[in-house]
């Protein structure tokens, strides 16, 4: 989020400041944060952290996400059904969970299906069932279509026996720069092989992107998808975020 639109276009070193975890360029007083939880993972360090009105998530010291917008998460979402062509109740896989706009987006729209949302922090799904990240989701995570599931997306995708309809990708900062170590293996070959390999065909695969990338446009051709293009989503400062999709033969 960049800070304009609060999506991941930047990577904002923190540093803690007497119990609280602070960015660099900020000094003092309502502009340090409040660390509302931090917990240890097998991925390393995550923290939730209150900013004024927005709450945000922190992951081994870089900024990832925050609540100021979600207009991108939407899209995502959107963008995915309206590729479908008209499906009934297509069934959805949103990875990962994030502060939840794109899971409450999808359980707003009584035209899915199945809504099944893949998290690999066990600590960002509590944040969402009983934290302070309950009050954008916990409408969806009580909506019966929704299902919660806790586990590494490259890992799931090549191992399930489930499939859907649609695949919506919103990790790390989308294919052309990953923060976190093993994210990048998710867009080359054997990711996206996995990720056709969970889609029904003509099902829809939508991944998030920091910035539009025509080399990862060549990577999903070469994955044998069809129908790729880019839907570009401007934000107030930088590059525009974009939604790159494509379908899988069928």
């Amino acid at each position: 989020m960049n800070q304009g639109d609060g999506r991941r276009t930047s990577v904002i070193p923190v540093v803690a400041v007497g119990g609280f975890v602070q960015d660099e360029g900020m000094t003092t007083g309502y502009d340090i944060p409040e660390v509302l939880d931090r917990r240890e993972g097998p991925y390393g360090e995550v923290v939730l952290r209150r900013h004024g009105a927005l709450l945000q998530i922190i992951a081994n010291g870089c900024f990832l996400m925050d609540t100021s917008d979600g207009r991108s998460e939407r899209l995502l979402v959107d963008a995915a059904y309206e590729a479908l062509d008209g499906r009934a109740e297509p069934d959805v896989l949103i990875g990962g969970l994030g502060v939840g706009f794109s899971l409450a987006h999808a359980a707003a729209d009584p035209r899915w299906g199945r809504i099944s949302v893949i998290e690999r922090e066990s600590a960002v799904i509590g944040w969402h069932r009983e934290g302070p990240l309950s009050e954008l989701t916990a409408v969806a995570l009580a909506d019966p279509r929704t299902r919660i599931l806790e586990s590494d997306l490259v890992a799931y995708v090549n191992e399930t026996s489930d499939t859907f309809d649609a695949l919506c990708l919103d990790i790390d900062n989308g294919p052309g720069w990953t923060v976190t170590e093993g994210n990048g293996g998710l867009y080359g070959p054997a990711g996206l092989a996995g990720c056709a390999r969970v889609l029904r065909p003509g099902g829809v695969l939508a991944v998030w992107s920091a910035q539009p990338s025509p080399e990862f446009e060549g990577s999903l051709r070469n994955a044998g998808f069809q129908q790729v293009r880019t839907e570009e989503i401007p934000v107030a400062r930088g590059v525009p975020d974009a939604v790159h999709l494509a379908v899988r033969p069928g």
